[in-house]
């Protein structure tokens, strides 16, 4: 299937209301998320977003983008769990220009979340993407290089550091991102 086919794709009635990815031309659904996993979403989402509108109110979060790197990009269209912008809002299925990307790891999907790191990374957009643990208080944090370069191993924050994410000027405690979940 390609992209353009998946964007007018309807799913099975039955897991209409789950999320669906497209990876090498193959519907993938994704297991509805843990509360652990959706509280840390949320509150990431939160943070960054009152972050953003009081320091870059010009850019914005949003939950759940379709993403199409620009390897294979006829055939992927990946879902991070959080994406932020700073590009002009339009009426588009998916996030073009995305600055930063967020994934929370499952243990039961971790693989193909990793997976998807390599298509978020092939875009000329992307600063950074982050990786946060749902079992525990720790983040893996991929930054581009300034010559455009990624680095071979992300930068592991732990619990009781401080995340620095400079492609949008945010500094927090790694733990406040835990804040509404069974980690907190």
């Amino acid at each position: 299937m390609s992209v353009a086919e998946f964007e007018g794709w309807a799913p099975p009635f039955e897991l209409q209301d789950r999320r669906w990815q497209l990876v090498d031309g193959e519907p993938v659904c994704m297991a509805p998320p843990s509360v652990d996993h959706g509280a840390i979403q949320s509150e990431t989402g939160r943070l960054i977003a009152n972050h953003l509108a009081a320091a870059r109110p010009g850019c914005r979060v949003i939950t759940t983008p379709g993403i199409v790197p620009r390897v294979k990009s006829d055939t992927n269209e990946r879902v991070p769990d959080l994406g932020v912008t700073c590009a002009p809002i339009r009426a588009e299925r998916t996030l073009s220009d995305p600055l930063l990307l967020i994934e929370i790891l499952s243990p039961s999907n971790e693989a193909a979340t990793r997976a998807n790191v390599w298509a978020y990374v092939s875009l000329p957009t992307v600063r950074e993407v982050l990786l946060l643990s749902s079992t525990s208080v720790c983040a893996e944090l991929l930054r581009r290089e300034a010559g455009g370069d990624w680095p071979e191993l992300p930068e592991i924050v732990s619990d009781g550091q401080v995340l620095s994410l400079r492609s949008i000027g945010f500094e927090a405690a790694l733990r406040s991102l835990y804040a509404t979940s069974s980690l907190g």
